[in-house]
């Protein structure tokens, strides 16, 4: 079971067409291939709504992509003390810089939307998505029958920030 669902969320990812296979069979579209390639649509919309909301500064489809409770954290160095600390960003902050416009300063040709799904088992996973000066990786939860963030580590991307 675990080696069929893994293929078929390789599968999933490797297709932009709604429709899974698995050896041996064609147009599989309902039971639990049908619910996995589902399942990964849903987290890669819930990764879509958070990057695309960031860059057009649409706070709704940003909100709509966190869990209420997300914690956004980055490690980075304490200019006082030189050594690491986290440092951590809620979901309401997320939401605030994204309404204030935080990434509609980013051109479109220049903005970097890759989302990976790495896993979906049951009700978690996990991906990650480069932006165009940082990186993120999400943990994602099915609450409530609907995919959302509800941990993210980043880091920005070589050069783009100092202290790292």
């Amino acid at each position: 079971m675990i080696l069929t669902r893994r293929f078929l969320l390789s599968a999933a990812l490797a297709t932009t067409g709604a429709v899974v296979t698995q050896p041996g069979k064609t147009g599989v579209t309902a039971g639990p291939e049908a619910s996995a390639a589902a399942d990964l649509a849903a987290v890669k919309q819930a990764c879509l709504d958070y990057v695309e909301g960031w860059y057009e500064g649409n706070a709704a489809r940003m909100e709509r992509a966190l869990h209420p409770a997300l914690q956004k954290r980055i490690v980075e160095i304490d200019p006082a003390s030189g050594k690491d600390r986290l440092r951590e960003m809620s979901a309401a902050a997320l939401v605030q810089y994204t309404r204030d416009g935080g990434g509609k300063s980013t051109p479109q040709e220049g903005q970097q939307k890759d989302v990976t799904v790495f896993d979906v088992y049951r009700d978690e996973a996990s991906a990650r998505i480069i932006f165009r000066d940082w990186v993120d990786y999400l943990h994602l939860g099915r609450i409530d029958g609907r995919w959302v963030i509800v941990n993210v580590l980043w880091e920005y991307k070589a050069g783009k920030k100092q202290g790292r």
